[in-house]
């Protein structure tokens, strides 16, 4: 689910720094390169998928060049969220990651 920001633990440094550090390595693609290393050993013997419904904020789809369709923000009966999938192998390694509409 995650935390603010700003109660990131005083360890992690400024918040401000990290966040800015985050923003960049998912915009140039970090973790979908460190995910991807990390699926191509998989065990495909079971595959497990978990997901949990992440609440957005009213003006989460606002951003320029940004829809709530591209974000797959959808509008349930607690307002507007999105759902993240999360895939894992036999041994509980991360495959990968997707998200969808929360009305589906």
């Amino acid at each position: 689910a995650g935390i603010p920001w700003r109660d990131l633990p005083e360890r992690f440094g400024d918040f401000r720094v990290v966040h800015t550090r985050f923003s960049r390595w998912s915009r140039s693609g970090v973790w979908e390169r460190l995910f991807q290393a990390l699926s191509e050993d998989v065990d495909n013997e079971y595959a497990m998928i978990d997901a949990t419904i992440v609440r957005a904020h009213q003006h989460s789809a606002g951003a320029k060049d940004s829809s709530a369709e591209q974000e797959n923000i959808g509008r349930s009966k607690g307002g507007l969220s999105t759902k993240i999938h999360g895939v894992v192998d036999a041994l509980g390694n991360p495959t990968h990651f997707f998200n969808s509409w929360s009305n589906i």
